[in-house]
C-alpha cells in the first residue's frame, strides 16, 4: 500500500512540474501584494520611454510581470528590441511561452531549429512577423552594416524566461 501511495505522489509531482504556465486567474486581473489598483496608473508601463541599444550591440527591454506587476496571470509579455548594424541576439529558447516578433523597421534574419534538427529561417522586413514556437532553439541577426532594425517581441506568458545556449556551441560550421 505504501508503494502505491508513493507512486500516486511522484505521478503527480511530476504533472506539477511539467505544467509550465501561467497561473488561471478567477478574477478579473491579479494585484500583487502590496500593489493599489484603484487608478489606471497599476495598467501602465512607461519603461519603454527613450529605449535605445547600446552602440554597436544587440539591446533588450523585457517587459515581464517582474518589470510590469499588472501582466501578472494574464499571459502575455513583451520586450522591444534594437539590433544595431551587424549584432546578433544569439542561440537561446523561452521555455515558458511562444514568441511573436513583429519587424517595425529594416530587415531582421531569424531562425529557429526544431525538435528534428531542421532549421527554419527566414529574411523579415518591416512589417513582417515571425512566430517561435516555445521550448525551440531560435535567433536573430542584423546582417546590415548601416542600419538599425527596431522590433517587438510579443510573449504568449506574463514571463516566458530565457535561457541562452553557451556560446562555445558552434552553429555556424
Amino acid at each position: 500500500m505504501v508503494t502505491m501511495k508513493l507512486v500516486v505522489v511522484l505521478m503527480m509531482t511530476t504533472v506539477v512540474a511539467v505544467c509550465a504556465r501561467d497561473p488561471e486567474l478567477t478574477t478579473d486581473f491579479a494585484v500583487p501584494v502590496g500593489m493599489n489598483a484603484s487608478t489606471g496608473d497599476f495598467f501602465t508601463f512607461t519603461g519603454l520611454r527613450n529605449f535605445s541599444a547600446a552602440p554597436n550591440t544587440f539591446g533588450s527591454k523585457k517587459v515581464t510581470n517582474v518589470e510590469f506587476p499588472a501582466l501578472t496571470g494574464l499571459g502575455v509579455g513583451m520586450t522591444l528590441l534594437e539590433y544595431k548594424p551587424n549584432t546578433l541576439n544569439p542561440p537561446h529558447i523561452h521555455p515558458r511561452g511562444s514568441e511573436l516578433t513583429y519587424v517595425m523597421t529594416g530587415d531582421l534574419d531569424v531562425g529557429l531549429i526544431d525538435s528534428a534538427n531542421k532549421l527554419y529561417s527566414a529574411q523579415l522586413q518591416a512589417g513582417d512577423l515571425f512566430v517561435f514556437p516555445q521550448g525551440l532553439v531560435h535567433f536573430q541577426i542584423n546582417m546590415s552594416k548601416k542600419q538599425s532594425v527596431r522590433a517587438i517581441s510579443a510573449f504568449g506568458s506574463s514571463n516566458a524566461g530565457t535561457i541562452s545556449l553557451p556560446s562555445g556551441i558552434n552553429f555556424w560550421c
